[in-house]
């Protein structure tokens, strides 16, 4: 007969909380990955963006032309053996130009949604944890900030910066935050009465910590799929405000600049209009594949 002693005390092999914590976040992503890989679409989206990125980085180091490189001898060649897309007005190679603007195009895009993200997410949470008049008051400053159209708050940034890189992504940043800051807000304002938050706030969590600890991590996955969003938005603003002439200044050019100057050209040498325009809406495209497949991979509803 066994002794009873021997049953009293059962050694604990529980996993910490933070373990537990660590194991259910390791395998929510890697179920995201593995719902992402699932759709054909999404990972041809990404291999589009993965390739442009690639060529971006690449294309302008193996040729033996400069994309300010002028050669009169060569101007309005078609595309041939020698120069894949063509010259344009001044010899200038029409390959090399595209994926030199699409460093530009390209960290325009990602740079004003990181910065949206950031502004966004801070001011969502906030707003969504404060209540009260502090919500009321943040998100009529959103209305406002939405009511005004966004060429003004462009046009008085370049009013006061030099038209550039770092002027368009300001102004993008500092205007185009508040779709990610209203959908923060809403997803803080399901969460808050949620009981782990209730339980950090009754033991004296800032509410920073409350953010940075609890609110940021579960909305990530929400945060994610608009910022692939915000980069398809901030690329084409970029193109539009280079047409416009408020966006990139000479010497850089950018997809928009490229599209601008073939416009002046369609008729006579359209090529010079479709191969930025090809490579800009492939990348619109793609973008948005990517931005679909993230938000089906992280939808709660959809996960088996």
């Amino acid at each position: 007969m066994a002794e009873p002693d021997r049953y009293l005390f059962v050694p604990d092999d529980t996993p910490p909380r933070d373990a537990l914590a660590g194991r259910r976040s390791v395998a929510f992503w890697s179920d995201v990955w593995r719902r992402f890989r699932q759709s054909g679409p999404a990972m041809t989206g990404m291999a589009i963006l993965l390739l442009f990125i690639a060529l971006a980085i690449l294309a302008p180091m193996l040729s033996r032309y400069n994309y300010d490189q002028v050669d009169l001898l060569s101007t309005y060649q078609p595309p041939n053996a020698t120069h894949w897309f063509g010259t344009d007005a001044l010899g200038r190679d029409i390959w090399v130009a595209i994926w030199v603007g699409a460093r530009v195009s390209l960290t325009v895009g990602l740079a004003a949604a990181l910065c949206q993200m950031l502004i966004g997410v801070v001011i969502g949470c906030f707003s969504g944890l404060q209540g009260g008049k502090t919500d009321m008051l943040l998100m009529r400053f959103v209305d406002i900030m939405i009511a005004i159209p966004f060429l003004i708050w462009v046009s008085l940034f370049m009013l006061i910066m030099s038209p550039g890189i770092t002027s368009i992504v300001l102004a993008f940043a500092l205007t185009q935050w508040t779709e990610i800051a209203r959908l923060v807000r809403g997803e803080v304002l399901k969460l808050k009465e949620t009981e782990f938050i209730v339980a950090s706030r009754s033991m004296g969590a800032s509410a920073l910590r409350l953010i940075g600890r609890h609110f940021f991590p579960n909305i990530l996955p929400v945060v994610i799929v608009a910022v692939t969003f915000q980069v398809t938005n901030a690329i084409f603003g970029e193109a539009f405000l280079s047409y416009i002439g408020l966006g990139i200044q000479p010497p850089l050019t950018s997809w928009g600049k490229l599209i601008a100057g073939g416009i002046k050209e369609m008729r006579d040498n359209p090529y010079l209009l479709i191969f930025p325009s090809i490579v800009i809406s492939a990348t619109m495209l793609s973008l948005q594949l990517v931005g679909d497949g993230l938000r089906d991979a992280t939808d709660p509803k959809l996960r088996r």
